[in-house]
């Protein structure tokens, strides 16, 4: 791959002010000279690169106010989906050294190229950027596990990889010389980074033992396999769907346990089996999400829709968001706030509207026996298919660097089926296990590492970047979290799991709200001095019945003197840990 020239830290955003400035998008044109600024664009005179064409008249107005956002802006001067033939072209330019990265438009680096699934970390590491994947359900073959390791082997240290919350891939280390062929080889092995980033539909998530799970009621992968090859064309994008007002996060639970986390999604499909007939359909719940200022569980948008429905039902659902959601406030763009405006039902009557006049069943209500403990995937387990079982491993944090993908390939194609699951908590699955070949695979060095069976707190371990790579983190998460845990359990024997989660900014990739204890980056002092800290919450449920957590303190100083005993403190009062007796 080719090498990265050294970035400049002065690029700004540009209008084509100077000569020789290189603007993506427009066919990456070389503007001669200074130009007069354009005049603000009507709805009646919309480029063809414009983020207005796909947008209905009360949409574009929106987009258009003077008290839209700054994205819807950068929106209505090039759509992001601009990005999905720029990337090559830039990319093209940089490697023949026809540009510079002094003559690069901030806006198409730092915004549009996230419509590819490029993030530049220019904070952190300028000049790299993260590419997020789309992984429908979390599931990879060993051909694609393998390419993962040769796109990030070449960075060094900073080729690395985090599986995600959305039970997905980050790579890192990328250069935008090398974007295009990484883009491509993800291409051929039927992966993609399009649509993955700013305002579009995020990884589609579901069960990450769908099709080997006794207690299943529908296999979630080839639902989400047929939305994703819907929602974004195969992997190349679908510019259609490439301005909604902000992301969306969509679903499919298939088991009481609710794997996906549907309370916390933006569209959740919660399976369930109609007891006059016994048909599976999914009740629909909606406006999950997590934001600096608001943090909300999903609400029940009292319609079910049968699996015939599904596709047709989200396929609507983007384009009323698209057609009606606000483009003001940045922080008032998600879902629920549509929904809380114009009311349930009137939402679930555009969707229908937008179906060509479709009609929903009303929810269906199941009667159970009795609560559902929400399963734990980690371990060896029995498949519904006879003599085979699946065996979850526990990634520490979800770090992976290029040799753990390629152990990954090997262990799959040896042992199981050639396929791994990734989960939302950020481990991974191996499935259809022979019994016969169990005490080998577990006697795999790989395991030593990424155990099969972890402590009580490691198995429940959950972080983002953190300020390690993210320019938004206030804290490092992922090392200290990891460093933080195993001093815990060392020193505390614990009756039962205690699921931590690490996230370093409010906007909380970590998800700190569903964990029994939560930890946020946050400012802290000690000694009088400003230095990295955390907020810390308690009580978060996922699976039935769901709750999220509260606040319980601030300005935890992130220093091990400090943080170690305050969990402490919380883990013996809270969840009934001993202190470990010492042999003399």
């Amino acid at each position: 791959m080719q090498s990265q020239m050294q970035p400049s830290r002065q690029l700004t955003r540009r209008t084509c002010a100077h000569s020789s400035t290189v603007r993506l998008g427009l066919n990456v044109q070389v503007c001669a000279a200074a130009a007069p600024a354009a005049p603000a664009q009507s709805s009646g005179d919309i480029s063809e690169h414009s983020g207005l064409k796909h947008l209905p008249e009360a949409a574009r107005a929106r987009a258009l106010d003077r008290k839209a956002n700054k994205f819807e802006k950068v929106k209505v001067e090039k759509c992001g989906s601009r990005a999905w033939t720029d990337v090559f072209e830039l990319s093209q330019l940089l490697k023949e050294g026809k540009t510079k990265w002094e003559d690069l438009d901030l806006d198409d680096v730092d915004i549009r190229m996230k419509w590819a699934g490029l993030f530049h970390r220019g904070k952190r590491t300028p000049g790299k950027f993260m590419m997020r994947l789309k992984v429908p359900n979390g599931e990879m073959d060993a051909k694609q596990l393998r390419f993962l390791a040769t796109a990030i082997a070449p960075y060094g240290t900073d080729g690395c990889a985090d599986i995600t919350t959305r039970a997905n891939i980050q790579l890192r280390g990328v250069t935008l010389e090398d974007s295009d062929s990484v883009i491509r080889g993800l291409w051929a092995v039927g992966l993609t980074s399009f649509q993955s980033g700013m305002d579009s539909v995020r990884n589609l998530t579901g069960n990450p033992i769908a099709g080997v799970d006794p207690h299943e009621l529908i296999d979630t992968r080839p639902l989400l396999r047929d939305m994703e090859a819907m929602l974004f064309n195969n992997g190349k994008g679908r510019e259609e769907f490439a301005n909604l007002p902000r992301k969306l996060n969509i679903c499919i639970s298939s088991t009481r346990d609710d794997f996906p986390h549907t309370h916390i999604n933006d569209v959740g499909f919660e399976a369930v089996r109609r007891p006059d007939d016994g048909e599976v359909v999914f009740n629909v719940v909606v406006g999950g999400f997590f934001s600096i200022k608001r943090n909300v569980m999903s609400i029940p948008l009292g319609c079910s829709v049968t699996q015939a429905q599904l596709l047709p039902f989200t396929e609507a659902l983007l384009r009323v968001f698209r057609d009606h959601g606000p483009r003001g406030d940045r922080q008032q763009t998600r879902l629920m706030w549509m929904v809380e405006a114009i009311g349930v039902d009137k939402f679930r009557q555009l969707i229908a509207e937008y179906m060509g006049g479709a009609e929903f069943a009303p929810p269906v209500h199941v009667h159970h026996d009795g609560p559902w403990e929400r399963r734990d995937v980690l371990g060896v387990h029995l498949q519904k298919q006879p003599g085979l079982n699946w065996v979850g491993a526990c990634v520490p944090a979800g770090r992976l660097q290029a040799a753990d993908f390629e152990e990954f390939a090997r262990i799959a194609e040896t042992y199981g089926d050639g396929t791994v699951r990734i989960t939302c908590e950020e481990n991974v699955l191996f499935v259809n296990v022979p019994d016969a070949k169990l005490p080998a695979m577990l006697g795999e060095p790989l395991f030593q590492r990424f155990k099969v069976n972890p402590g009580l707190l490691l198995r429940g371990l959950v972080s983002c970047t953190g300020n390690q790579f993210c320019g938004f983190g206030l804290a490092e998460t992922k090392a200290r979290a990891v460093q933080v845990v195993e001093m815990l359990e060392e020193q505390l024997e614990l009756p039962r799991p205690v699921r931590i989660h690490f996230t370093g900014c409010p906007n909380s990739c970590g998800q700190a709200q569903v964990g029994d204890i939560g930890l946020m980056g946050a400012p802290a002092k000690l000694d009088g001095k400003a230095v990295e800290g955390y907020k810390i919450f308690l009580g978060g449920k996922i699976g039935e019945n769901p709750e999220l957590a509260k606040e319980f303190a601030q300005g935890v100083p992130a220093v091990e003197s400090h943080l170690v005993p305050k969990l402490k403190e919380i883990l013996i009062r809270e969840f009934g840990a001993k202190e470990k007796v010492v042999a003399a």
